[in-house]
């Protein structure tokens, strides 16, 4: 090895980081499904995987499966949100504009601090899986429920 190779093998070695946490796996169905509470959402919500990375990582979501009628109330999130419908046919909605449809295959990218909603179509069930990242360890910001006139369009 030449004094070059020697040296920055050195200098590699003592700018190496830490011991990186090993890959994690979370097996499908070592969590239970869970019901989406009824202070942020309307209708019968189901939560799959919810995910949540560690420090200094910021990132967590889940798989959700809205009933058709069922819906999130009002949030914002502060790093923004990507949603990617995964089946069925349902809605999105920013705050003072028309709801939007969203099906399978669609990403939608809600922008931070943007006030909306999303769920089923009213006769048809939406999955999709929402990814948003953390401030200070909260990752939205819960307002108040979408009304059924508000859901229909009215």
């Amino acid at each position: 090895m030449d004094l070059f190779t020697a040296a920055l093998s050195l200098s590699m070695a003592a700018t190496a980081p830490a011991e990186a946490a090993p890959i994690a796996i979370t097996r499908a169905g070592s969590t239970a499904s869970a019901a989406g509470p009824a202070d942020y959402f309307t209708g019968r919500v189901r939560i799959d995987a919810p995910f949540q990375a560690d420090a200094p990582a910021r990132v967590g979501g889940a798989t959700v499966t809205f009933e058709p009628g069922a819906r999130t109330a009002w949030h914002t999130h502060p790093l923004g949100q990507t949603l990617i419908v995964t089946a069925g046919v349902g809605s999105v909605q920013e705050w003072g504009k028309a709801a939007r449809e969203i099906r399978p295959g669609d990403i939608v990218w809600i922008p931070p601090g943007v006030k909306h909603w999303h769920g089923a179509q009213a006769t048809t069930a939406m999955t999709h899986i929402a990814i948003a990242e953390a401030v200070d360890g909260s990752p939205v910001t819960w307002m108040e429920q979408v009304s059924d006139a508000q859901y229909s369009g009215g």
